[in-house]
C-alpha cells in the first residue's frame, strides 16, 4: 500500500519557497534589509545619511572576516591588531656579554697604546724629541693599563700566562695575547729609554746611558711594527662572538679601531708637542678621523636591524658625540696650527672621541644580545634569502 503522505523534506522545501515567495517578516526570522541600515547583507548598497557605502563580499582565502563597524554610523572597521615578535617569557636567546665597563676601557687603552707607538715612531723618524718621547711614555702607561684591565677580567693573572702555552692562529684571543706579550716588552724598553739624559755619564750607569738610545730606537720601531695588529684584533675578537651587532659588523669593526688608535694617539701629540713638532700629530689626526668616521657610518647604516642598537638609547649617544669629537678635534688641528692652547683642546677632543667610539660599539652590541628580535629576525632573513635563491637556481 503505497502511502499520500509528503516527506518531511518536501514540506521543509515548501515551506522555505512561501517564506521567500511572501517575504521574511514574520516574528523570530532575520528582518529584510531596509535603506540606511548599517549592517546589510555582502552585495548591498547601504545608506548612511547622505552617503552611500557598497559593501562588498569577502574574497575567498584571505584571512580576515568582514568585521562589523564600532561606535554606529561611519565608524572604523575592527581588525585584528598586529602581533609582536617576543619570545619565551621575554627572555634573550642569546647568553649576554660577561665582559663590564672595563673590558670596554681595555679597548680604548689598547687602541692608545698603539696609537701612541706609531706616533713616537714617527717623531723618532722625522727628529722630533717631544713627539717621541710624549708617545713614549704614553705608550707603555697605556699598555700597563689594559693589562690591568685584562687580568680584573680573567680573574686570576696566571690565566694569561696559561693562554701562551699554545698559539692558535684561528682564535683571535690567542692571537692577541701573543700581540700583547710582543708588543709590552718593547714599549716598556722604548720609554725607558727616555731616562738615558738624566744617568751618569760614568760607571755602569754610564754604559747603560749610552746603549740605551740604540736600544730605544730599536725597541720603537718593533712596537710600531706591532701596533696595527694591536689596534685591530681587539676588533676581529669581538666580531668572531655570536653577539649579532658585532658578528655581523666584521668588515667594518678592525677600521673603526684602528681609526679610533690613529686619532688617540694624535690627541697625545697635540696635547704634548708644540705645534712646531706636531706635524705628524696633524697628520695622524685626519687618518685616523677618516677611518673611524667611515667605519661608524658603516655600522649605522648598512646592517639593516643589526644597525639598530648602534642608533638608539646609550650607544647612540656615545657614537653621536664620538662624531661631533673627533670633527671638533680635527677641524682645530688643521686651523689652528700656532696656536699650544687649540692643539691641547684639540687633542683632549680626540682622546674624548676615541673613548666614546669604543664605548659606543661595546654597549652596542651587548644591547644586541638582550633583545631576541635581532637574533631570530636576521636568521629568518637568511633563512628565507637561502630558500629563494635555491628556488630560482633550481
Amino acid at each position: 500500500m503505497s502511502s499520500q503522505r509528503p516527506e518531511v523534506g518536501d514540506l521543509f522545501r515548501r515551506f522555505r519557497d512561501r517564506l521567500a515567495a511572501e517575504g521574511s517578516d514574520r516574528p523570530g526570522l532575520p528582518a529584510r534589509p531596509e535603506a540606511g541600515d548599517d549592517d546589510g547583507p555582502a552585495g548591498t548598497a547601504v545608506h548612511a545619511g547622505d552617503r552611500q557605502q557598497v559593501t562588498s563580499p569577502p574574497q575567498r582565502g584571505t584571512s580576515r572576516r568582514p568585521g562589523r563597524r564600532r561606535g554606529g554610523r561611519g565608524g572604523e572597521e575592527l581588525r585584528v591588531p598586529e602581533a609582536e615578535f617576543t619570545s619565551y617569557y621575554g627572555r634573550p636567546i642569546l647568553k649576554g656579554p660577561v665582559w663590564k665597563w672595563d673590558i670596554a676601557a681595555y679597548l680604548f687603552t689598547g687602541g692608545l697604546a698603539a696609537g701612541s707607538s706609531l706616533l713616537a715612531a714617527g717623531g723618532q723618524l722625522t727628529g722630533r724629541p717631544a713627539l717621541r718621547r710624549a708617545g713614549r711614555v704614553t705608550a707603555l702607561a697605556a699598555v700597563s693599563a689594559s693589562a690591568v684591565f685584562l687580568v680584573k677580567d680573567l680573574g686570576r693573572p696566571a690565566r694569561f700566562h696559561h693562554m701562551l702555552r699554545v698559539a692558535k692562529p684561528t682564535s683571535p684571543m690567542s692571537m692577541g695575547t701573543w700581540i700583547l706579550t710582543a708588543y709590552g716588552p718593547a714599549a716598556g724598553v722604548a720609554a725607558i729609554a727616555e731616562v738615558a739624559g738624566v744617568l751618569p755619564r760614568h760607571g755602569l750607569l754610564g754604559l747603560a746611558g749610552r746603549a740605551l738610545p740604540s736600544v730605544g730606537h730599536a725597541a720603537g720601531l718593533l712596537a710600531a711594527g706591532t701596533a696595527p695588529a694591536l689596534a685591530t684584533y681587539t676588533g676581529v675578537l669581538l666580531a668572531d662572538t655570536a653577539v649579532p651587532s658585532w658578528h655581523e659588523a666584521y668588515p667594518e669593526l678592525p677600521v673603526i679601531f684602528a681609526g679610533s688608535a690613529l686619532a688617540s694617539g694624535a690627541g697625545v701629540g697635540l696635547l704634548a708637542a708644540p705645534p712646531a713638532q706636531a706635524g705628524p700629530a696633524r697628520r695622524m689626526a685626519v687618518a685616523g678621523a677618516a677611518l673611524e668616521l667611515y667605519g661608524a657610518h658603516r655600522v649605522e647604516t648598512r646592517l639593516g636591524l643589526l644597525s639598530e642598537p648602534y642608533r638608539l638609547g646609550r650607544p647612540g649617544r656615545l657614537l653621536r658625540a664620538g662624531r661631533l669629537l673627533t670633527a671638533g678635534g680635527v677641524a682645530g688641528a688643521l686651523l689652528a696650527r700656532r696656536s699650544r692652547v687649540v692643539g691641547g683642546l684639540s687633542g683632549v677632543a680626540l682622546l674624548a672621541a676615541s673613548v666614546a667610539t669604543r664605548f659606543g660599539i661595546f654597549y652596542g652590541g651587548v644591547a644586541s644580545a638582550r633583545d631576541p628580535r635581532y637574533t631570530v629576525v636576521p636568521q629568518r632573513e637568511r633563512v628565507e634569502a637561502r630558500r629563494t635563491n635555491g628556488g630560482t637556481s633550481t
